[in-house]
């Protein structure tokens, strides 16, 4: 949610801002009606209640000749029966002003955050600029195979008995997969725990309403959720940690030196995905559920910027330590999530593909999400409340890095080498075989 003056004081940097985030040339045409028609509605009011005003002190006047000069409490009369007319009018422009602020304040929720002023302009990711790369994509003296045929030939991954299950989009892990999964979460929970400085949550995966609003998934994305109720309570099931992690302070201030809070989560995610049909359609890239470690900051403003580069160092680290080739992209303004400020995607290479993915997406999302969902701080023990910084990012997405860990280090028998930094969580588990130093998932002969 955006500060009211955007609606109230600078609809043209409202209007530009928009532009950049390419969004509906209707809404913002609904927006300047309606913030012309808020304008137009306060300055006929307050022009009315002030002409109330100076004839309520005439009307006094008169009121106190009348004593000495009865003729003139026919004025008097007369003014007052004028001024009751001018209430009429006031109250009537006042509940009309109210309608049209409950409609700003509807289409608030829907209007996506402003993009920093860093942020390149573009309507697609063709205009996201290439930060930096790290690594070299491995060459193989064979056509690599991508992770369906990999997983399924080493009997990790079952996307048909699956589908039997749950339908399209769910996936089955097996054996050693399972374990390479679980061990990849454990990971990064450990790292961004005790190199990182996060506290780690088990937050709820079902949520309320409110929650969903604080984080800017509803009201607009309603349909891209999965939801669930029982008699008369409505929950809805995480898109991802970064909905119930930033929500732990809502409605609250946080007293001085509380900030910075640093938060990271492992959840299950699930997403309808609605739209995509038709895009990754095959494998574990798009799924309706996939598992994901999240990271949350709550910052003070002035320091969110330098928090987020922090944040995309954090989650390049994991990408480091696990020895895969990734680039870093900062994304265009048309191309960021609805409640991003600014944004930078980690895209790691998939050499089936031959190409980035991404693998995860860290967001300043500045005090829009904080607006919502009412998370201030005070830097002084008597100081004015203000509203906190929120960031968010993937440290990482689990799925899309089993995913790179098994095209990136695959023979050409299809067997996969697992990362050195994995096989302390490993050693030991079964479907992992040694091969000297080497710690290896083996396909069937």
């Amino acid at each position: 949610m955006l500060d009211a003056r955007f609606f109230q004081e600078d609809s043209a940097e409202l209007e530009k801002a928009l532009q950049r985030r390419n969004a509906d040339p209707a809404l913002i045409q609904r927006l300047n009606e309606l913030a012309k028609s808020r304008k137009h509605l306060i300055q006929r009011t307050e022009t009315l209640k002030a002409q109330r005003n100076k004839a309520s002190q005439e009307i006094a006047q008169l009121k106190a000749k009348a004593k000495s000069n009865p003729s003139v409490a026919t004025e008097a009369e007369r003014r007052i029966s004028e001024m009751k007319e001018v209430g009429d009018q006031i109250k009537a422009l006042d509940t009309e002003l109210a309608q049209v602020e409950d409609q700003l304040s509807y289409e608030s929720y829907r209007i996506p955050n402003i993009p920093h002023s860093s942020v390149p302009d573009g309507i697609s990711s063709a205009a996201n600029v290439e930060v930096r790369k790290w690594g070299s994509s491995p060459t193989f003296e064979f056509e690599p195979k991508d992770h369906i045929a990999l997983g399924e030939r080493l009997g990790v991954l079952d996307f048909e008995r699956a589908s039997k299950l749950s339908g399209a989009r769910f996936a089955l892990y097996f054996g050693a997969g399972a374990a390479l999964e679980r061990a990849l979460i454990q990971f990064m929970l450990d790292l961004h725990t005790r190199e990182h400085g996060y506290q780690e949550v088990i937050p709820p995966f079902l949520v309320n309403r409110d929650t969903m609003t604080g984080t800017g998934q509803l009201p607009k994305f309603e349909q891209d959720l999965f939801k669930t109720g029982v008699e008369e309570r409505e929950l809805f099931l995480v898109p991802t940690a970064e909905v119930p992690l930033t929500n732990i302070f809502s409605n609250e201030i946080l007293e001085p030196g509380r900030l910075p809070v640093y938060f990271t989560a492992y959840s299950p995610c699930f997403r309808s995905e609605a739209g995509s049909y038709g895009k990754d359609t095959r494998g574990l890239i798009r799924q309706h559920q996939f598992q994901k470690v999240e990271l949350v900051k709550f910052v003070e403003p002035e320091k969110s910027y330098d928090e987020l580069e922090a944040m995309v160092k954090n989650a390049e680290r994991v990408l480091q330590l696990l020895e895969l080739p990734y680039r870093v992209m900062l994304l265009c303004s048309g191309d960021m999530g609805f409640g991003a400020a600014k944004t930078y995607d980690l895209e790691v290479w998939l050499p089936a593909q031959r190409a980035y993915r991404e693998i995860s997406s860290c967001s300043n999302c500045e005090d829009f999400q904080a607006r919502r969902a009412k998370i201030r701080f005070r830097q002084e023990a008597q100081g004015k409340p203000r509203f906190a910084h929120t960031l968010n990012g993937s440290g990482l997405a689990a799925g899309r890095t089993f995913i790179a860990i098994l095209e990136n280090f695959q023979d050409k028998e299809g067997n996969i080498q697992i990362p050195k930094v994995l096989h302390r969580y490993l050693e030991g588990a079964p479907g992992f075989s040694r091969r000297g130093a080497e710690l290896w998932i083996l396909a069937k002969s």
